[in-house]
């Protein structure tokens, strides 16, 4: 798959940068407000990523990827979607397609950190690791570029001499990929050395991609009008700002910054709409405070462990209140919309599709009943062929999505489940809903056939499940866990704490 052209351009722009703790939604939707063209979110590990599930949050009206300790790894929302890049530290190819490939549909490009000289980045040879390694970069970068739609970027430190970082951005352009930043210091180099202007001027020289100068936050850009002085210095197309953006975002307001406390508290309302993790918000802070982190403000901020105690800190409790108040009237009217929101199907080129996941169901069926079996009975009472179940396992969760055939037509699942039983499981529920046939549910219409079909089954030593087609259409016996074994892998259910600004009835 080659890079879509014209998605996103990375020409004349100023950029939020990638930074650890920083980067996270509240951040990025500020930068935007202010003036910001893109925004990259912090450097995420491809290890952590690859175990995350997608899921859609209605309450907070963001896509969440969610780790197996229930963990937040990365929120995004529309507003970004267009804009957003998504920025990961990997040194392995495959898994660095495999995140790709998960977060592609809700981002506007993905990079790869190549210039992070800090040990969490290192460390597995990723980050400013990879310099010392151009064959891995070429591989990753190529990998990418041919492997998903979206542009690919990536941003590098530069090398001890001018030629050897143009040799190396060279064979980076190479690979295909949109654009490249530079962080214009040696990875040996901290915040207190000078930013190597004429570096980053050689590379946008010698390459045709757009090269996007980072590391002027103290020697050049203090205000919205450095940035295009450090431009020019650079020779660059575009500009990436990180600790100046981080001390004061609304730096990116062409008509000039606001006040620190002015945008500290329109962090916030970002921070309590999108329920923002405490103590990242806190960090944030702490960062756009500086000098006064030790203030008397500084301390109670830091003593705080609640959003809400926050926003007392900066007078803003009638605000959390709000906030609280409309999430809570958002989540009772999804809940009492629920059923009828996901029972509605849709058509996916040849497959009807609808949103269910049996895990979070698996407690309103009777015992020993499944919508497979209804399923079964239904069409053998139709005289229509039995069922047939092509699964697919995705490699960066090995999460498992089924489409069951019936009478010529294909049902799906748009989720997502943890075993092969339970998107077959799923795939059967879309079908029955489709047809308004009874699925098994208590308190459900019953037919009589399972409960029938169960006693000729038992009488014959067998079950439904003796015979099941994969992907290749083969013929294989299984085990199927038990009904206590499928309940102990049950997803367990997100909760949300915050929200505002989403749609409220």
């Amino acid at each position: 798959m080659s890079n879509t052209v014209g998605k996103l351009s990375f020409s004349n722009k100023v950029i939020l940068a990638p930074m650890v703790r920083v980067g996270t939604l509240p951040m990025r939707l500020l930068a935007l407000d202010y003036g910001a063209d893109i925004v990259y979110c912090e450097e995420l590990i491809d290890l952590k990523m690859i175990q995350c599930e997608r899921v859609v949050n209605d309450v907070l009206e963001t896509v969440d990827f969610i780790g197996p300790d229930e963990r937040v790894m990365f929120r995004t929302c529309s507003k970004e979607k267009d804009r957003v890049v998504f920025q990961m530290g990997t040194a392995d190819p495959k898994r660095a397609l495999a995140v790709a490939q998960l977060v592609e549909n809700d981002v506007a490009a993905v990079d790869v950190n190549m210039g992070c000289p800090k040990e969490y980045s290192t460390k597995g040879g990723m980050g400013s690791a990879l310099l010392s390694d151009p064959d891995k970069i070429e591989a990753i970068l190529t990998t990418l570029v041919r492997g998903i739609s979206k542009p690919v970027t990536c941003k590098i430190r530069i090398l001890p001499t001018i030629k050897e970082t143009v040799n190396l951005v060279k064979r980076i352009e190479k690979t295909g990929v949109s654009a490249i930043a530079v962080h214009g210091r040696m990875k040996e180099e901290r915040p207190r050395h000078p930013v190597h202007c004429d570096y980053i001027q050689a590379v946008a020289e010698s390459v045709s991609i757009p090269v996007i100068a980072n590391g002027g936050s103290v020697d050049h850009v203090k205000t919205h009008d450095n940035i295009e002085m450090f431009r020019e210095a650079t020779g660059a197309s575009s500009v990436m700002l990180a600790r100046a953006a981080m001390w004061n975002p609304s730096i990116f307001r062409s008509q000039g910054a606001v006040s620190v406390d002015e945008a500290m508290e329109e962090y916030i309302k970002y921070a309590v709409c999108y329920d923002n993790n405490t103590f990242n918000t806190k960090y944030c802070l702490c960062q756009m405070l500086k000098d006064r982190v030790e203030s008397p403000m500084g301390k109670r901020l830091h003593a705080a462990q609640t959003s809400a105690e926050i926003c007392e800190v900066f007078g803003m409790t009638d605000f959390y209140k709000k906030a609280q108040a409309d999430l809570e009237a958002r989540k009772s009217y999804l809940q009492a919309n629920s059923s009828s929101l996901s029972d509605q199907p849709t058509l996916d080129g040849d497959v009807i599709t609808m949103a269910v996941k049996f895990e979070s169901t698996y407690v309103e069926y009777p015992p020993q009943i499944t919508p497979k079996m209804y399923l079964l009975e239904w069409s053998r009472k139709e005289k229509l062929e039995q069922p047939v179940y092509e699964t697919e396992q995705r490699a960066q969760d090995r999460a498992f999505q089924s489409t069951v055939t019936v009478a010529n037509k294909k049902y799906r699942s748009t989720l997502w489940s943890k075993s092969k039983k339970f998107a077959e499981q799923a795939a059967a529920i879309v079908c029955l809903r489709t047809l308004g046939v009874p699925e098994g549910r208590i308190g459900e219409e019953n037919s009589g056939l399972v409960n029938k079909r169960k006693r000729e089954e038992r009488k014959q030593g067998i079950s439904e499940d003796s015979g099941i087609t994969d992907s290749t259409n083969r013929k294989r016996r299984i085990t199927e866990p038990s009904q206590k074994d499928e309940q102990e892998t049950n997803d367990k259910m997100m909760v949300v704490n915050g929200s505002c600004g989403q749609t409220v009835p």
